[in-house]
């Protein structure tokens, strides 16, 4: 079985089941990384024992992987389920959908209950246009993490590789905040986590250029992305805003503080639509990227 139809039968599973509503992997590897946690931190806690809360977290279920795919030979089975876990692209669409359904119903108290689900900034007293950027930044910004890295690195280091980063993504959500508790805590994952997605966000923000907007999606990538506070999300969200030339970012309250962030993209303030047009930008990244791998194996085939 080849890597496309690994990644086609991945996909398809995730269309047709979305994400598991009992018994996810990553919930259980989030009780497991509390565990870790309960009895490595301290009030004086450094960057050295967040590292090794780190590999205590990660490098036994990744290990557990890679051994398993290497015994059990049921590649067809193992591969798109695997790779299946550690994507979420029909969860991202069906959250985002939500908010767009309430903004669309003119309720914006809903509107904001559910954009709450998928951002980490405070969203009770937003209007609809902060909805709105909000919804749309973690469409972007998500599309790179949840779907687009993953497949890099199940591409590069098969169901181990994509695991791996999957897991220190979750762990970067998880310890990766810049406050007293997890400042040197969560160094390590977050600093390990920027690394893993460096290459992948890059192509993911080329590839956001490339189906839309592409000269004003450039301009925004290289004007906006080094003002934003994540060296990742900074190209993917100013490449995707430019493509779809809207105009995102500006301030937002995280954990009681003001965040004064830029605003960056394209002219266009963002409208409900928008929603679904970010949605159809993942879809249609998602469909280059497979085009792109099956051209690469029968290329390869060819020159094999």
């Amino acid at each position: 079985m080849s890597l496309t139809l690994y990644i086609l039968s991945a996909v398809l599973i995730d269309r047709c089941l979305g994400e598991p509503q009992r018994f996810h992997p990553l919930v259980g590897f989030g009780t497991w990384a509390n565990f870790v946690e309960q009895r490595l931190w301290h009030a004086n806690t450094s960057r050295f024992e967040g590292l090794i809360a780190l590999i205590l977290a990660v490098f036994p279920i990744t290990l557990l992987v890679y051994g398993l795919d290497r015994i059990i030979h049921a590649d067809a089975l193992i591969h798109p389920v695997i790779l299946y876990f550690c994507i979420g692209a029909k969860s991202l669409k069906q959250h985002s959908e939500c908010v767009f359904a309430a903004l669309d119903g003119h309720d914006i108290a809903q509107a904001r209950q559910q954009v709450a689900m998928i951002v980490s900034r405070e969203t009770a007293n937003m209007d609809a246009l902060a909805v709105r950027r909000a919804a749309i930044e973690s469409v972007l910004e998500n599309g790179a993490d949840a779907i687009f890295a993953p497949l890099f690195w199940f591409i590069v280091a098969g169901p181990a590789g994509a695991v791996f980063y999957r897991l220190v993504n979750t762990l970067d959500a998880l310890w990766g905040y810049k406050n007293e508790r997890y400042n040197r805590f969560g160094w390590a994952p977050a600093r390990l986590d920027d690394g893993l997605n460096y290459l992948p966000a890059r192509l993911t923000a080329c590839s956001y250029a490339l189906l839309g907007q592409t000269r004003k999606a450039l301009r925004s990538w290289h004007r906006y992305s080094a003002l934003l506070e994540s060296p990742n999300a900074g190209p993917v969200m100013s490449s995707g805003a430019g493509t779809l030339n809207i105009k995102l970012g500006g301030p937002a309250i995280y954990h009681g503080q003001l965040k004064n962030k830029p605003f960056f993209g394209g002219n266009n303030e963002p409208a409900d639509q928008d929603i679904i047009k970010a949605n159809r930008l993942i879809d249609k990244t998602l469909w280059l990227w497979i085009v792109l791998i099956t051209s690469g194996e029968a290329l390869a085939g060819t020159w094999g």
